[in-house]
């Protein structure tokens, strides 16, 4: 077994390999960019070296780089996680001829697989069904378009190299293909280095089945049963189970020899997934990736396995620990993803300071793999996933159960995230039912659209007693910088004959306004009188963040977090969000359709394919961005002219900088 390895990757997947290499009494090294330093997996790791800048093409990606530090830190082996490099040929081989071995594949079985149009024409010449598509070398637009309309509308370009849902796009038509093309290649380019790409029919309903394998160097296979991947966003997974739920053993043993006989056709090692769409009873083919998967945890609880360890040993030259008929499925596992992203604007990546992080306890039935704490900054320069939560139970029902109630304990404050889309999901009575599809989420708007909860008494005077705290504090703050802070007249307290005066609180939620009135009683005491007239007696005891408050002889513990303007209430299992609506303050025009162009998100300038005194139609898109390995593309939201043109290609861009303005037609 290896001594020492380095790990050529980041975020939570870093922070899971350490961990078993732990375990197992194996040094780990990290690696880290620049806006990595202070990361956490740097920290978990026994030793880290850094390996460039932020840009993941000049650390994370360059193969030197990683190799010297291997080279430097005396590892034995280098595992390359998901992502970045590790489905990458020229990286496997660099390891083996720097004297490292590479815990993964052989190079010849990842360039077998790595290109999704060849690996689509090895299955075929091996009889497993494919889904009607072109598959070709010829990547000229003509000819794409060409396939496209011989295939027949709705069509899927998706790029060959790598996965993820980068560089893939849904045409429904002939006059949307030219532009989705040039945008998925685009995209392509940037995630993977490679623009090719292929089309296929774009299967109405179907559901996403994935069979995990595993291959010896003794020429050994197994496979350990399926994932249903089927509940995506941007064609990217977001819940993961296992085992799909619906599938029948029949089915399950024929994808299994199916996948099994797809690695036995390359020579395979190691940890593998075979992905199937599956729709009408019938599976077809769609790639084999050829490295560990996002979603194996849930393999892992249903098999009472640890995949890394298994990836670990068999790079190290051992056997499989046990044969096919040795492999039982245990319970129903559920995984869900944490993403900064704001899944009301289209999914858009999100960045930001996190800061506060309450994740669920751990035990038997609930495991957290995270990449993040409180207080870390999440960039835009890397893929937006911050954690991941997998829940377990003896069957599909009480493991949905542990979702619903893990997720209502999970808070995340200060960056944007999908945690109210998540919670959504897995209350909707669809999901519950069962045999879920690609098109789940676009099928139920509904799901992005929830209303946020009216804030409850409770609530607002938890947010009431924060402002008041944080007001009182600037006042002493001013008196105490007065010329004479001794004296009664230089106080802003309130104080009258009679008592203080009452002080008006104004608190926004969603479109909701609430003015609260509050008198004070005594040392941290006050009487609030809510906008419907009800009167509450609280007090409050803070312990930073936290805050015991007692109501009209309640008592509760809740949390208030400020972030950016917004206050926070932690209570009762759920997120209120609050503004503080500063007394002068005077409503403000948003500026919405003043044609100005703005960041929507801290990013890089890939396109502008519109000039200055251009005219637009409505929906055109005037910039292309790129962040967190994601293109976005700003559209105009009005036909008009072009008027100033500020965006560089290949400058970054900060969130709320304009890039264009256009003038409205007339």
């Amino acid at each position: 077994m290896f001594g020492k390895i380095l790990i050529a990757n980041r975020g939570e997947i870093a922070c899971r390999i350490i961990r078993t290499a732990r375990q197992m009494g194996i040094a780990t090294v990290a690696v880290y960019s620049d806006a990595d330093r202070d990361a956490r997996h740097v920290a978990e790791a026994d030793q880290a070296i850094a390996i460039g800048p932020a840009p993941a093409r000049q650390s994370y990606l360059s193969i030197p780089a990683l190799i010297a530090a291997a080279k430097a830190s005396g590892a034995e082996a280098i595992h390359p996680g998901y992502g970045f490099l590790s489905e990458n040929a020229e990286f496997a081989e660099a390891c083996g001829e720097a004297g490292m071995v590479f815990i993964g594949p052989p190079a010849a079985a990842i360039r077998a697989m790595g290109s999704k149009a060849a690996a689509k024409a090895l299955m075929a010449e091996a009889g497993v069904p494919l889904v009607p598509g072109y598959h070709g070398e010829d990547q000229s637009e003509a000819r794409l378009a060409a396939a496209a309309a011989e295939i027949g509308y709705p069509v899927l370009i998706k790029a060959s190299a790598g996965g993820g849902g980068k560089g893939m796009r849904i045409v429904t038509g002939a006059a949307d293909f030219a532009a989705s093309l040039a945008s998925a290649k685009r995209e392509a380019a940037a995630a993977f280095g490679d623009d090719h790409v292929l089309v296929e029919k774009y299967l109405e309903r179907p559901r996403h089945i994935e069979i995990q394998i595993f291959a010896d160097q003794f020429g050994q296979c197994v496979y350990l049963f399926e994932r249903d991947c089927s509940i995506q966003r941007r064609h990217q997974k977001i819940i993961e189970e296992a085992p799909a739920p619906g599938l029948t053993p029949a089915t399950r043993a024929a994808m299994g020899e199916a996948a099994i006989s797809c690695a036995r056709a390359v020579g395979y090692v190691g940890a593998g997934t075979v992905e199937f769409i599956s729709a009408g009873g019938a599976f077809h083919f769609m790639e084999m990736n050829t490295r560990l998967q996002v979603e194996h945890p849930v393999t892992e609880m249903i098999t009472g396995l640890d995949l890394v360890a298994w990836q670990l040993r068999i790079a190290a030259g051992e056997p499989l620990p046990c044969t096919q008929d040795q492999l039982a499925i245990r319970g129903h596992a559920i995984e869900a993803r944490i993403y900064a992203e704001d899944p009301t604007r289209d999914f858009l990546p999100a960045s930001g300071t996190i800061r506060y992080l309450a994740e669920p306890q751990t035990g038997p039935h609930v495991r957290i793999d995270s990449g993040v704490r409180t207080g870390d900054r999440v960039g835009v320069h890397y893929d937006p996933m911050l954690a991941k939560l997998i829940v377990w139970d003896h069957d599909r029902g009480a493991a949905l159960a542990r979702l619903r109630s893990a997720l209502a304990a999970y808070a995340l404050v200060g960056i944007r995230n999908n945690l109210a889309l998540l919670r959504a999901i897995a209350g909707h009575p669809d999901f519950a039912a069962g045999a879920p599809d690609t098109g789940f989420i676009p099928r139920h708007p509904d799901l992005l659209a929830a209303p946020a909860a009216a804030p409850t008494p409770m609530v607002l005077a938890a947010a009431a007693l924060h402002v008041l705290a944080r007001r009182g504090a600037a006042l002493t703050a001013e008196t105490r910088a007065s010329p004479d802070p001794a004296s009664p007249w230089a106080a802003r307290d309130g104080w009258r004959p009679w008592g203080r005066a009452a002080e008006d609180v104004h608190l926004r939620a969603g479109d909701g306004d609430h003015r609260i009135a509050a008198l004070w009683q005594g040392e941290d005491a006050y009487r609030l009188t809510l906008p419907d007239g009800t009167t509450m007696e609280t007090r409050g005891a803070w312990d930073g963040e936290r805050l015991r408050l007692t109501c009209d002889g309640r008592q509760e513990t809740l949390r208030v977090i400020e972030a950016e303007g917004t206050l926070v209430v932690l209570a009762e299992g759920g997120e209120y969000p609050l503004h503080a609506i500063a007394p002068d303050a005077a409503s403000a025009d948003e500026g919405a359709g003043d044609g100005r162009i703005t960041a929507p998100i801290p990013g890089y300038v890939r396109g502008v394919p519109v000039a200055a005194e251009a005219r637009v139609a409505r929906g055109q898109t005037l910039v292309v961005m790129e962040a967190m390995k994601m293109e976005i593309a700003l559209t105009a939201p009005f036909a008009g002219r072009v008027v100033e043109v500020a965006a560089v290609v290949g400058a970054m861009a900060e969130e709320g900088q304009e890039l264009m303005v256009i003038a409205p037609e007339g």
